[in-house]
């Protein structure tokens, strides 16, 4: 498989000399293209930070994340805004979408930013919208529709323009258990389906059950590695327990 992200020897530290927070330390790992992994943790882990330094919202103290064969550590800060533009896919907690306008034209905002043609956006989000349920709804605003809608709704948006990452924040974590096992269905979908490579940070065991890699943190490091494998969906999740028994990470199971 292709390498498509290779995080060596990443630091970030908060504060001054006299008090130092280290929220990432050293950390190393790749992320091999159709890959979908968890990063887990108990909260003040590192884990949100992680994923901030891969979004290049946040820079590293030292180290280096490469996309491919490209530092974005190294990138100047118009050269960042363009490379996130291209990249990558976003999925939040809470949305993120836009009241004023309707489901489809939330996704299709997506593409016109992109600069395609027409013809294009109109096949790509029809197929897309309808590919994840939600082509009915489209024609919706995102407050006459609910969470799981939502955030299916913010899954199409991020997937339209074939990005290499998609970066999920817990976006489990406004949904009822219900909504939550929809969209999660989702994602396996468009991992196999569309072939997404899916980065996803979360504190919950159920939502990582779902993925095929998972990396545990304690204190800003690595602490343990789970590969899902051919093991059944159950029996992952109970290792995944065991683990974050271990961790200190909350023992959410829906």
């Amino acid at each position: 498989m292709d390498t498509i992200i290779k995080v060596c020897e990443v630091e970030k530290f908060y504060g001054n000399k006299d008090t130092i927070t280290k929220a990432v330390n050293r950390i190393s790992f790749e992320v091999e293209k159709g890959e979908f992994t968890a990063i887990m943790g108990a909260s003040g882990s590192g884990k949100t930070t992680l994923l901030n330094l891969l979004a290049t919202v946040d820079q590293v103290t030292s180290g280096h994340i490469f996309y491919d064969n490209m530092d974005i550590t190294t990138l100047k800060e118009e050269e960042v805004a363009k490379f996130r533009k291209e990249n990558l896919g976003f999925v939040f907690q809470d949305f993120n979408l836009l009241d004023t306008l309707t489901l489809e034209e939330n996704v299709i905002l997506a593409m016109t930013l992109h600069k395609k043609k027409k013809q294009e956006i109109q096949q790509t989000v029809a197929s897309v919208m309808r590919a994840l349920g939600i082509w009915e709804y489209r024609k919706k605003f995102p407050y006459q529709v609910s969470g799981g809608q939502k955030q299916r709704c913010a899954c199409a948006r991020a997937l339209v323009n074939h990005p290499k990452l998609i970066l999920a924040d817990e976006p489990t974590g406004a949904l009822d258990s219900r909504s939550a096992r929809m969209l999660l269905e989702t994602f396996r979908m468009m991992n196999v389906q569309f072939g997404a490579t899916i980065l996803m940070v979360t504190h919950d065991a159920f939502s990582a059950s779902y993925c095929k890699r998972i990396l545990f943190l304690k204190d800003g490091a690595i602490f343990h590695e789970l590969n899902r494998g051919k093991q059944d969906r159950r029996t992952f999740l109970n290792q995944i327990l065991d683990v974050l028994s271990l961790t200190g990470g909350d023992l959410d199971v829906e």
